[in-house]
């Protein structure tokens, strides 16, 4: 009987011990995955962006940022796509803009429009505008060197549970390497 209860707690500490060796691996070594995958360069979906003035690095698309240390809130940062390629700060290189979107755990979806400009190294992000509240993206689009996105957004005063029903198009460039909304 000893001899079973010592089996199975060697067993428990070997079953321990190896999903802290893995989750040391994961920390320590997943991170150089992209890197690796990418050739050395930084994708744009593995690039960090300027979010209300803070830097958000995604991991293949996405950050998860604790609100207060040692919490459960969290602050999700997704890339939601609707992708435009072009070369945005006349350097020779292809950049591309998307949007994203950030949810804290209420009930509000804030989508961004950023651009990833390509260089030696990848892409670099830039600062991030945001669209709007639960908006309804449709597309994303280069003219003349400009960034248009387009997307259906609700009237002034309109409840947030109302369905998006007003067509928006908004206009930006990259001006030293900053994303700029043109008015």
């Amino acid at each position: 009987m000893k001899k079973m209860f010592l089996f199975g707690v060697v067993a428990i500490l070997v079953l321990i011990a190896f999903v802290v060796i893995l989750g040391i691996y994961k920390f320590n070594f997943t991170n150089d995955d992209i890197y690796i995958k990418t050739g050395g360069k930084i994708d744009s979906k593995d690039a960090t962006y300027l979010i209300d003035s803070e830097p958000v690095t995604l991991k293949d698309g996405s950050s998860e940022l604790e609100m207060i240390p040692s919490s459960s809130s969290k602050k999700i940062t997704r890339y939601f796509g609707n992708d435009v390629k072009g070369d945005f700060n006349n350097d020779g290189k292809e950049d591309v803009a998307f949007l994203l979107t950030q949810n804290d755990g209420g009930s509000g979806t804030f989508y961004y429009v950023v651009a990833a400009l390509g260089n030696d190294n990848g892409y670099q992000g830039t600062n991030a505008i945001l669209l709007g509240d639960r908006i309804a993206p449709q597309t994303t689009e280069i003219k003349e060197g400009k960034i248009i996105v387009n997307y259906a957004d609700r009237k002034i005063n309109e409840a947030m549970t109302v369905a998006p029903s007003v067509g928006v198009s908004r206009y930006f460039q990259v001006k030293n390497n900053q994303l700029i909304e043109i008015k």
